[in-house]
């Protein structure tokens, strides 16, 4: 079965990169930070997946 909360935080994150990537925004920029805590909550759903 798909893990659908897995798939829309890689979804998020994908959108948020391409649009930091496209206007070159900076690391401190609310954008970028939305990036980093979508990869510390699927790390933490892997982990958690994994058991």
């Amino acid at each position: 079965m798909a893990d659908l909360y897995l798939k829309n935080l890689e979804s998020e994150r994908k959108a948020l990169w391409a649009t930091c990537r496209l206007k070159g925004l900076a690391k401190d920029t609310p954008e970028r930070q939305r990036i980093a805590a979508i990869d510390e909550q699927i790390a933490a759903h892997k982990a958690k997946k994994a058991g």
